[in-house]
């Protein structure tokens, strides 16, 4: 277990709250789980809808290593340039050829090689092209180069994640879900090695709907006219999970959720 890999992982950052409770807690959290490396969801981070270049550099300033994002990834344009500059960014992997960014960085880590895979769901979601056919592409491709991989699946639909956990079960250490906003209780390791969790959660408002305004969002569903939706201004909750990862097999030891509460 001493050669173990730490990876943890936080779950989607919402607008100030979660930021203010990332930058507040993210250094402290890192010593605190002995992280090896850190994989943060931002897609939400600025004002609840996308990330911008400057968000991205205080992310990486904390100790961050890699940046995974989602469907709204591209509400804030001047990320699109940040993104090709900053391999570290990603979009899913599956977007369709010319899109700007990548879907994929791999980190050094203790003498290792982890390959982080960002992905997105097709269920309820864009119907962009197959996130199962682009992982195992990207697998088979990657796979003499990199020690273990992690994956990022931003998805709606949990039949979607579980059925993805179980196509890759035994080729990767790890796919988290992300995309709902609620940590689920349903972290396990699968058969051939692979941990699995359908929702680490958002690092976002407590006592909100999913980090918005709980009145706007009752509106919202009792009128269903297309209100906008605002970021509850509270303190926030960091969610996540933290995977212990056997570099030489590249398959997971051990998934634990995390949970971290800002008074700010």
């Amino acid at each position: 277990m001493e050669t173990a890999i730490r990876a943890l992982i936080l779950g989607d950052v919402i607008g100030h709250p979660g930021c203010r409770a990332l930058f507040i807690h993210a250094k402290q959290l890192i010593k605190d789980y002995k992280a090896d490396v850190v994989i943060v969801n931002g897609e939400n981070s600025a004002d609840g809808f996308g990330i911008t270049p400057d968000i991205a550099d205080q992310f990486f300033s904390l100790g961050i290593h890699v940046i995974t994002t989602g469907n709204h990834v591209w509400q804030k344009r001047d990320i699109l340039g940040y993104m090709d500059s900053h391999p570290a960014v990603l979009r899913p992997a599956n977007y369709p050829p010319g899109t700007p960014g990548n879907g994929s960085v791999t980190v050094e880590v203790r003498g290792a090689r982890g390959t982080v895979i960002n992905l997105q769901g097709r269920d309820n979601l864009s119907t962009i092209d197959c996130p199962f056919r682009a992982a195992r592409d990207m697998i088979k491709k990657m796979k003499q180069d990199t020690d273990f991989f992690i994956i990022d699946f931003h998805a709606e639909s949990v039949k979607e994640k579980e059925s993805l956990a179980y196509y890759l079960d035994g080729s990767i250490a790890a796919v988290v879900g992300t995309h709902t906003h609620v940590q689920t209780a349903d972290e396990r390791i699968l058969d051939g090695g692979t941990a699995y969790i359908s929702d680490i959660g958002m690092t976002g408002p407590d006592n909100s709907v999913i980090g918005v305004e709980p009145d706007m969002a009752l509106q919202r569903s009792l009128t269903q006219m297309p209100l906008k939706l605002q970021v509850l201004d509270v303190p926030a909750v960091i969610h996540g999970v933290l995977v212990t990862i056997d570099p030489a097999t590249g398959r997971a030891l051990t998934i634990e959720r995390v949970r971290c509460a800002s008074s700010l």
